[in-house]
């Protein structure tokens, strides 16, 4: 835990208020009374920290930091490099983007800079340094916090002017040393594209290039990799006068972006969870993401993470911003808690009177200051977390599952230009998920780079893109006893995209030979039984070929592939795969993850079936600590679990509990 507790607080921005004394007092007396212990200062304050250039003040900060701390409130300081100053843009116009289109923005917004230009670069280390060096060694700041939602508020996250574009023909150089390789690795003789010159490559623009699928693929690893190496940059210069850690606010399944690259420069992850909570009553789609958020940003370091910012109450920026129901505010908090973050934090504390944000939720709204039922939502959390804070410290979540969740797969997938080109990588990853999620089994979401060894079950669906040596990698542990899933349409292309040739990369791991694809019209409707049951498939769907000693478990029922395995099982080695060769629902996910489950020794805390809306997450430690949770409106009860205790109240339940609608129980087991 950072500062060995669990935080509570969140953004929070006093220099909007500077010219209100009282009203930053009366900010103090709340926060002590919301149980607030940390908040996070200097998020797009750039314009009151160093008013004009080179004239710094950091005197308003340094004295609203003292006082927090003197009233016991921890800070999280950050860099203000999210949003720059006017007398920034209008001296170097050459700090701000350029978009696809070739026209350069005009100031104002935020997340507006290049990250490749040197001018912002060391106007951005100048700060940092300065602010390291006033503030790294202060009793009250515990941690870094390096910009904000890096590569947000703009299309693509990317600068394509002409510094970028020239960095990007280095970073093309460094990796493929020649013209011919980068020819090659493109196949750019396809519509006589083949580069004579690296000053001919440009990056994918709207009125250029754009269907070079490893031009596209490399230009979102170059932006992934300059956004990592402006992080790097920020982070060195922090850690110039201090060794606090530093972090940096993730954005859940953000496209633009590869945080496998990202995190890699930072000591701790965190990042905004603001799911679309009440879009109607069934919240189980909306819970399975925001749990999937949660797990993604846990296993990127495979450590408990940040929830940096959350709202309290609704957001501004939706078309419709419900509140959140009674109930939904612990229940979401605690959600967090359970997959693995160390904090619940709020954006924001306390709304503007202005700008585009003075209606998103805040623990203080703009009338009835402590007296709202927000404000009481938050002063539960406030009191919850130091109770659990003992049974939750030096605990982490480890499943023995994990999905295959690779950004350069999702970039692949989503511009492979056929044969399905509504294909969301994100929706069927969710899919799966789901389904593991119902039943109260945790995941790590996991890039095609990293071990396999240790899990008992790893799923990869629509696994398109191969990366060099995830091959031997699967091979390896499906060998070694594990049990592999996978689904039609992957192991397509190897990582330039470029489209592998004489037979599937894992065909003797999955048994199957994949022949064709169909994605037929609506009046093509086909199906498959499987354990006695008939399941309809979705527009996707492959025809492919059993490979001995591989079994295919259902077959199509209809059109002329009538016959052809829709699910194939192949012991290889010690272990087992299963290769799902069509689209399908999750009435069919669940009924097939069942049996792999009960295969793999896969099952929830309760060891029972979860009633719909109900789930579970566990943080594992020298005592197991469970979180039950129950996203539907209507009480939960659960028969059959065996003697737990609730932390919270030290009630003893034996054999049975009931959980309240939207409601978290925080359970240890009893003998």
């Amino acid at each position: 835990m950072i500062g060995n507790q669990l935080l509570h607080g969140g953004d929070y921005n006093p220099e909007q208020w500077l010219e209100h004394p009282e009203i930053l007092e009366e900010d103090i007396a709340w926060m002590k009374q919301a149980g607030i212990n940390c908040v996070t200062l200097g998020v797009f304050s750039w314009s009151m920290l160093e008013p004009e250039e080179g004239v710094y003040d950091f005197g308003w900060l340094e004295e609203r930091i003292n006082q927090l701390y003197e009233n016991g409130i921890r800070v999280v300081l950050a860099t203000p490099s999210g949003a720059m100053p006017h007398w920034m843009t209008a001296k170097y116009p050459e700090v701000m983007q350029v978009q696809a289109d070739g026209k350069r923005n005009l100031p104002g917004r935020r997340h507006n800079f290049c990250y490749t230009s040197p001018v912002y670069r060391t106007k951005v280390r100048e700060m940092d340094l300065e602010l390291s060096k006033r503030f790294g060694r202060h009793k009250a700041v515990l941690l870094w916090h390096i910009s904000n939602e890096l590569g947000g508020n703009f299309s693509d996250g990317a600068c394509y002017c002409e510094q970028c574009q020239q960095a990007f023909r280095g970073w093309l150089k460094q990796k493929y040393k020649t013209l011919d390789a980068l020819n090659h690795a493109w196949w750019n003789r396809f519509w006589s594209h083949v580069y004579t010159d690296w000053g001919q490559v440009h990056a994918p623009a709207p009125h250029g290039e754009g269907v070079v699928h490893g031009l596209n693929l490399d230009w979102r690893r170059f932006v992934s990799d300059q956004m990592a190496d402006f992080c790097q940059a920020e982070a060195e210069a922090l850690r110039t006068y201090a060794t606090l850690p530093v972090t940096t606010n993730f954005m859940e399944f953000f496209k633009p972006l590869d945080y496998h690259r990202l995190h890699k420069c930072l000591d701790v992850v965190s990042w905004d969870n603001y799911p679309d909570w009440h879009k109607n009553r069934d919240e189980v789609p909306v819970a399975v993401r925001s749990a999937a958020g949660h797990s993604l940003m846990r296993s990127l370091k495979k450590q408990p993470f940040l929830l940096m910012e959350s709202t309290p109450s609704s957001v501004n920026w939706r078309p419709q911003n419900p509140l959140k129901r009674p109930g939904m505010h612990m229940l979401s908090s605690m959600q967090a808690i359970a997959h693995g973050s160390d904090s619940v934090q709020y954006f924001q504390w306390r709304k503007g009177r202005g700008g585009f944000e003075k209606f998103h939720g805040a623990v203080i709204d703009h009338k009835n200051g402590a007296g709202t039922r927000t404000f009481r939502d938050v002063m539960q959390v406030g009191d919850r977390l130091p109770a659990i804070e003992p049974w939750v410290k030096d605990t982490q979540n480890r499943p023995k599952a994990a999905f295959i969740f690779d950004w350069e797969n999702w970039w692949a997938l989503e511009d492979a230009a056929g044969p399905n080109h509504e294909l969301d990588y994100v929706e069927e990853v969710l899919r799966h998920y789901q389904a593991f999620w119902e039943q109260g089994i945790d995941v790590d979401f996991i890039s095609m780079e990293e071990r396999l060894d240790g899990y008992a079950l790893v799923c990869a669906p629509y696994n398109y893109l191969y990366r060099a040596g995830y091959a031997d990698r699967v091979r390896a542990f499906v060998q070694n006893g594990g049990c592999y899933v996978t689904t039609c349409f992957s192991g397509v292309v190897d990582d330039t995209d470029l489209c592998f040739t004489g037979h599937h990369p894992l065909e003797d791991v999955l048994g199957v030979i994949p022949e064709e694809e169909d994605v037929p019209g609506d009046g093509f409707a086909n199906s498959f039984v499987f354990d006695g049951v008939s399941y309809p498939v979705g527009r996707l769907r492959e025809i492919c070929h059993v490979k001995a000693p591989a079994k295919p478990l259902a077959v199509y029922s209809q059109d002329f592939y009538a016959g052809c395995p829709v699910v194939v099982q192949n012991r290889y080695g010690a272990g087992v795969s299963y290769y799902l060769a069509a689209d399908t629902g999750i009435e069919f996910l669940r009924s097939f993850y069942s049996g792999v489950w009960k295969k793999t020794g896969l099952c929830n805390p309760f060891g029972l079936r979860l009633p719909y809306g109900v789930t579970t997450a566990v943080r594992n430690g020298k005592q197991d600590v469970v979180f039950a949770m129950n996203f539907s409106h209507d009480p939960a009860y659960l028969d059959g679990i065996g003697n737990w205790q609730d932390v919270d109240t030290m009630e003893l339940y034996e054999g049975a509990v009931q959980l309240d609608g939207l409601s978290c129980k925080i359970l240890i087991k009893q003998p």
